[in-house]
């Protein structure tokens, strides 16, 4: 296990292993997919300003996005749709994101590093699930961007349909605005029905 020196957060939880940092972005969401991504980074690799994607600016995320994939070995975005969170629910829909995001990886990693406290095993590789993990390793905060910045993409490109619910600012989580967008205008087709979008539940089912 190595540490750089200049941030807090570790190169690597073993010395040999391919590790892949796996993470996910969208638990929280109303509308739109979960979308998870899988990084294998050098074994040394260090970068000061890499973090938790939630602790870094928009403009941050997106210079540091283009960094990790140049220097990545390997890695890979996969999203669940809002559809299919409805048949599964949410925690499954995440670990199914996590598995196709290291489906897609070109180089099949020795261990799985993944953010949070529960996973479903992925094929025979270990795994290590670490709390707090995109603040701790870099791999982990480097699969945070990356699903992060696709998916932030992703509900900006869908406002543009759906311009009604403010998701080129809160990329469908349940703020204010988005409330009252389902209130005066009803679901979209990327709404999660299976959670609850009003707190009285009453929601106009509009297209």
């Amino acid at each position: 296990m190595s540490k750089n020196n200049t941030n807090s957060l570790f190169s690597s939880f073993t010395p040999n292993l391919i590790e892949a940092g796996v993470d996910e972005v969208g638990r929280g969401c109303l509308a739109g997919p979960v979308v998870a991504a899988a990084v294998i980074l050098p074994k040394k690799f260090t970068h000061p300003l890499l973090n938790d994607s939630k602790k870094l600016t928009e403009n941050t995320r997106n210079l540091l996005k283009t960094e990790i994939e140049n220097q990545a070995i390997a890695f890979a975005v996969a999203e669940v749709s809002n559809i299919e969170i409805d048949k599964i629910n949410i925690l499954k829909a995440s670990f199914l994101a996590m598995h196709k995001a290291l489906d897609k990886l070109l180089l099949k990693p020795e261990l799985i590093l993944v953010d949070g406290n529960r996973f479903v095993p992925y094929q025979f590789i270990p795994h290590q699930c670490i709390v707090k993990g995109d603040s701790k390793y870099f791999s982990i905060a480097a699969a945070s961007v990356l699903a992060k910045c696709y998916r932030d993409d992703l509900m900006a490109t869908f406002a543009k349909t759906y311009p009604n619910y403010g998701w080129e600012k809160n990329v469908g989580y349940p703020t204010l605005f988005h409330r009252k967008g389902i209130e005066n205008h009803g679901v979209t087709p990327l709404h999660r029905l299976s959670f609850t979008l009003l707190k009285k539940e009453k929601i106009l089912k509009k297209k």
